[in-house]
């Protein structure tokens, strides 16, 4: 079944290692077969990557973009997982997760689970910055 892509003018999105920019109108487009599709929403650059929580949201994210160093981004990924359980144990279920997915190489599902662990991160960070 094809992924079907909407896009709004001007919108950059991901697709198999190229970097498509969409022209002044909407256009939509239809990806017959499985390559790296990321929208340009979804996309974390390095610099963006200030938290733990986005650290494996990265690493996720260039396991999918970029198979050939699929190694480094594991060992990376694995080393943020420890440092993130050991600063907040809460989030475990949350990683298992994406650690799942990633071990099943299913590296798109492991980014939506990702997403949903730097949501996560943003509440417990904005529940710390409350005055009690």
């Amino acid at each position: 079944m094809p992924l079907k892509l909407d896009l709004r003018p001007h919108e950059k999105l991901f697709l198999g290692g190229a970097v498509i920019v969409n022209g002044d109108t909407r256009c939509q487009l239809a990806v017959l077969n499985d390559v790296p599709v990321l929208r340009e929403k979804d996309i974390l650059r390095e610099e963006e990557a200030d938290t733990p929580c986005k650290r494996i949201y990265l690493a996720v994210q260039l396991m999918y973009m970029d198979p050939p160093s699929l190694a480094k981004y594991h060992q990376y990924y694995w080393e943020q997982v420890k440092a993130v359980i050991a600063l907040a144990p809460s989030t475990t279920e949350l990683i298992a997760r994406v650690s799942d997915f990633v071990l099943e190489g299913r590296y798109y599902q492991a980014l939506k689970a990702a997403r949903e662990l730097t949501r996560y991160e943003q509440e417990l960070l904005s529940n710390a910055r409350e005055p009690a």
